[in-house]
């Protein structure tokens, strides 16, 4: 029963225009004197923050803070594959016949995911990696390969919580939310960087100026709240880490595999 009303609820709330009431609030001045408390409630590593609590004006650009220089590594070798986030790993595995199998009792398609694109079928038996951003973690996405960039697509939806209850108890979240996707040609195929929104997250922005050179490391986008990036290597292009599994914590610029040759 309890189950059914939270899943109600958050129907109820996933709305556009209610995300939006959340971040205009997050984006005015009236915020300003809730950062320390946001920051020691959700345990904020804040000497990583670029700049001291003070300096930040306003609860969204705390929220979507950079880090200090060298804070994150970037796994230099050419073949290496890296985090685009700060994250917890919810699901990751080979992608069967054009379906992500059983992430948190739920499977997605391919097609669903990048909204019938027709470059689903480079996908259909690939690796997928799915990372889930809390409001603990640094909340900028980075490109994870060396490459050009040659579509980003807008694919307007809800905006449901994508944590633990949302990925379990609502109806495949990740292809009914808001998404924003990249796709990086590189030197084995393709990689897409689908880019969630979630509950109370007003928008997803693409780091500005937007150019078509991907340099791994650099800053593509960010969350404008808590939320997930789905990562999509195309088929036969990609070697998993022996350990990249449900549950595994990584950093933005950590090692996820190696492309094959």
């Amino acid at each position: 029963m309890w189950t059914w009303l939270f899943r109600a609820m958050t129907e109820l709330t996933s709305r556009k225009s209610i995300s939006r009431l959340t971040g205009s609030f997050a984006q005015s001045s009236a915020s300003r004197r809730f950062i320390p408390r946001f920051a020691r409630m959700y345990g904020i590593r804040v000497e990583e923050a670029e700049k001291p609590l003070k300096d930040y004006h306003t609860l969204n650009e705390f929220f979507t803070r950079r880090l200090k220089p060298g804070m994150r590594k970037i796994d230099s070798d050419q073949q290496a594959v890296v985090s685009p986030v700060d994250a917890l790993v919810t699901g990751a595995g080979p992608i069967e016949a054009g379906t992500i199998v059983n992430v948190k009792g739920q499977d997605y398609t391919i097609d669903e995911l990048l909204n019938q694109s027709p470059r689903t079928e480079n996908y259909k038996n690939g690796y997928y990696a799915v990372l889930y951003l809390s409001p603990t973690d640094y909340h900028r996405i980075h490109i994870p390969v060396d490459g050009t960039i040659e579509e980003r697509d807008y694919i307007p939806g809800k905006v449901y919580p994508v944590n633990e209850f949302g990925l379990r108890h609502m109806r495949r979240v990740l292809s009914r939310n808001e998404r924003l996707v990249t796709y990086i040609r590189h030197g084995s195929g393709e990689t897409a960087v689908v880019k969630v929104g979630a509950l109370n997250v007003s928008s997803i922005r693409y780091t500005e100026p937007q150019t078509r050179q991907a340099e791994k490391g650099a800053e593509l986008a960010y969350f404008e709240f808590g939320s997930t990036v789905v990562l999509l290597m195309e088929d036969d292009t990609f070697i998993p880490r022996s350990d990249l599994a449900v549950g595994l914590r990584v950093k933005m610029g950590e090692r996820l595999g190696t492309l094959r040759s």
